[in-house]
């Protein structure tokens, strides 16, 4: 496969993996969230859309760049998908926890160990590509504010 299929195959996997998280997620965002007490740095509930649109088609890029290089660097490409899918994984798996199951520590205690997987993802990638290193900047930032708001929400609903 080239690139280009790989860029299409992963960006793809990353919006179905947002997909089906968004489908956990929509009935608690009209019924639960909206009960719950948030911090004034709370986004609207618009923004979050586009950002995870934006963040996963980059993710997708960022890891078809790094597939790319499997011929030249078997061992580490190899080793940074790992991650790479664990971290998917782990993603979809929040939504779940926090609206889901409605359950924001459970969640907070994963996306502490989902943001270890983006770290360990951005350390194997940049030893393959600067490009999807950058690339994924963005998602370990939005995460990392991710992981602040949901211990927030946590500590003024406990």
């Amino acid at each position: 496969m080239n690139r280009i299929g790989k860029i299409i195959l992963l960006v793809f996997l990353c919006l179905a993996v947002g997909y089906l998280a968004s489908i956990v997620t929509r009935e608690s965002v009209d019924t639960w969230y909206p009960t719950l007490e948030k911090p004034s740095f709370n986004p609207p509930n618009w923004l979050f859309m586009p950002v995870w649109t934006f963040l996963y088609v980059i993710m997708g890029v960022a890891g078809a760049l790094v597939w790319d290089k499997l011929d030249e660097k078997e061992e580490t490409v190899k080793k940074g998908l790992t991650y790479f899918f664990i971290q998917l994984a782990l993603n979809m798996l929040w939504s779940y926890l926090f609206f889901g199951l409605k359950n924001p520590l459970l969640a907070l205690i994963e996306i502490i160990l989902l943001w270890l997987f983006i770290y360990e993802t951005v350390a194997q990638f940049n030893k393959v590509s600067k490009v999807a290193t950058y690339l994924f900047i963005p998602y370990m930032l939005w995460v990392s504010f991710a992981a602040i708001l949901n211990a927030s929400i946590w500590w003024l609903n406990k």
